[in-house]
C-alpha cells in the first residue's frame, strides 16, 4: 500500500513537472512580444523612439533623405524612407528588427557594405525596437498593409 501510494505520488510529481516545463516552454513561445502597428500603446511607445533616435535621418514623416536612392560622395546612400514611398514595407520584421538592432552588417548587407546606419543595440532594448518598427508599419496605407502581408505569406516569412 505505501509502495502504491509513493508510486502514484512520483507519477503525479512527473505529471506535473513535465507539464510544469512543457507549459513554461509554451508560456516564453506565446509571450514573445510581437511588432503589432495595431498595438496603440506600442505604436505610440515607437513613436517617441522614433522622433528620438531616428526623425534626424529618415525624417519627422517617414521621408527619408532627398535623392536617397543616389550614392553621396563618400559612396553611401542617403536615409531612405520608411512611408509607402520606400523599400522598408518589402522586408519581414525580422530582417527589420536585426537592421535596426545590428546595423546594415551581414546577413542584412554584403560584407564590408559602409553606411551610416548606427546599430541600435547599445541604445535601445529590443521592446523599443519592436516599438519603432509598429510605429513605422502603422503609418503604411492599407493597401501597402495588404500588398505586404500577401508576400511575406508567399515567401514563407512570419511576424516577429
Amino acid at each position: 500500500m505505501i509502495l502504491r501510494k509513493s508510486l502514484i505520488g512520483l507519477a503525479i510529481a512527473a505529471i506535473a513537472a513535465i507539464g510544469a516545463v512543457g507549459g513554461v516552454h509554451y508560456w516564453r513561445h506565446d509571450a514573445q512580444p510581437r511588432i503589432d502597428p495595431d498595438d496603440k500603446m506600442q505604436v505610440a511607445q515607437g513613436q517617441g523612439v522614433y522622433g528620438a533616435q531616428c526623425a534626424r535621418c529618415h525624417g519627422s514623416n517617414l521621408e527619408g533623405q532627398p535623392n536617397w536612392q543616389d550614392r553621396l560622395a563618400n559612396g553611401r546612400l542617403p536615409a531612405p524612407p520608411h512611408d509607402d514611398s520606400g523599400h522598408t514595407w518589402h522586408h519581414p520584421d525580422e530582417i527589420l528588427f536585426g537592421i535596426v538592432k545590428d546595423g546594415l552588417v551581414p546577413p542584412y548587407a554584403p560584407a564590408g557594405y559602409q553606411s551610416d546606419m548606427p546599430a541600435f543595440r547599445s541604445m535601445l532594448g529590443d521592446d523599443d525596437i519592436r516599438a519603432v518598427l509598429a510605429f513605422i508599419e502603422s503609418r503604411w496605407s492599407p493597401e501597402v498593409r495588404k500588398t505586404r502581408r500577401q508576400m511575406l505569406d508567399q515567401q514563407g516569412s512570419g511576424r516577429r
